[in-house]
């Protein structure tokens, strides 16, 4: 007595299922990982714009006794404390909006720049490291938002029409 014990064979209207692969793997963490560096930028943002608003700007908007020693010194007068100010504090509000966040960076990176050389050459360095400091952060934030740049500027196009 002899029974045939075969394995069914595959046949073409039997489907072939694959054993799970961990290709989807890397796509899942890296996902996962621009999600936390997007909420890392996010957080970075609002830090520097609270940063830029409350102890940077509001004591030149109102006028406070340090900040207008400070630009007596530079010698351009009480209106560029008060440009200074509002450029800053415009900045920080357009920092935390997304379509605005890259140029915001962009252009308080460049306030920054101009605080260094003034840093260097009215003060003789004594806080160039601030600007610089600050300047990090915010080339990074510009780099990150870039996309956003594209969307701004179709924005800008369509309005002037």
């Amino acid at each position: 007595m002899t029974t045939d014990i075969a394995a069914p064979a595959a046949t073409a209207a039997t489907p072939v299922t694959a054993a799970p692969t961990t290709a989807s793997a890397p796509r899942d963490g890296a996902k996962k990982l621009g999600r936390r560096a997007d909420i890392s930028v996010r957080v970075l943002q609002i830090l520097l714009a609270l940063a830029f608003a409350i102890p940077s700007a509001s004591p030149k908007l109102v006028g406070h006794w340090s900040a207008a020693e400070t630009f007596d010194e530079i010698g351009w007068g009480d209106w560029l404390m008060y440009t200074v100010g509002a450029l800053e504090l415009a900045g920080a509000v357009a920092l935390v909006i997304p379509i605005l966040s890259s140029a915001s960076a962009t252009a308080l990176t460049g306030l920054m720049i101009g605080a260094f050389v003034t840093q260097m050459t009215v003060f003789d360095g004594q806080y160039a490291l601030t600007p610089l400091l600050f300047s990090v952060p915010l080339v990074l934030i510009a780099w990150t938002r870039r996309h956003h740049n594209k969307a701004l500027l179709a924005l800008v196009l369509r309005r002037r029409v």
